[in-house]
């Protein structure tokens, strides 16, 4: 990872190609990170990994401000939260009155419930952004981790070094994190 992090000090430094040199050296685990993710969205999304690596590229490169690719925990945590973002708009594209508020057309081949299920996942996911939202403000690390873990894809000892905890505390913090958010998600759905 030290080649990482000589590549992301030339990128905040805006040496000429450096994007390209980056995006050459993280693309296999961006987009493995993100087919992790998708694999907990519903059926019928139609983003796929690649192209949630891509939107996600875009935006993060867009967006940067001065530091977000100082260092490998700046740039995990810029592409995470800029993959959750992704998928939160599409959730709220799909639930818009004009694309239908979120009911796909029945057809007469698939299961009504699985088709239901797809409605109340979309839901989900908008009532975890919310929740992690409020997370956020109580404890700022463990919303990182779990927008590293959740929405990134990242396993919990990969998230552990990329936040700088022991296996030991990001285990505990994941722990608080989950339990947290339960029940933050329990009491925003009532």
């Amino acid at each position: 990872m030290s080649s990482l992090t000589g590549i992301l000090q030339q990128v905040e430094e805006g040496t000429p190609g450096s994007e390209d040199v980056l995006l050459q050296a993280v693309y296999q685990q961006l987009r493995r990170l993100a087919a992790v993710r998708m694999r907990g969205e519903q059926a019928a999304h139609t983003l796929q990994p690649t192209a949630l690596v891509h939107e996600a590229w875009i935006r993060v490169l867009a967006t940067r401000q001065g530091g977000a690719f100082r260092d490998r925990r700046s740039f995990f945590a810029a592409f995470s939260v800029t993959m959750r973002r992704v998928l939160i708009d599409v959730s709220r594209r799909r639930n818009r009155e004009r694309h239908g508020s979120g009911v796909r057309p029945l057809s007469l081949s698939e299961d009504l419930s699985r088709q239901f299920s797809d409605n109340r996942c979309t839901s989900e996911i908008l009532l975890v952004h919310e929740a992690l939202e409020r997370l956020e403000a109580v404890d700022s690390e463990a919303a990182e981790l779990v927008n590293l873990h959740y929405f990134a894809g990242l396993p919990l000892t990969e998230a552990a070094e990329v936040l700088g905890l022991s296996r030991a505390s990001v285990y505990r913090v994941w722990q608080f994190a989950r339990v947290w958010l339960k029940a933050e998600i329990a009491r925003l759905s009532n």
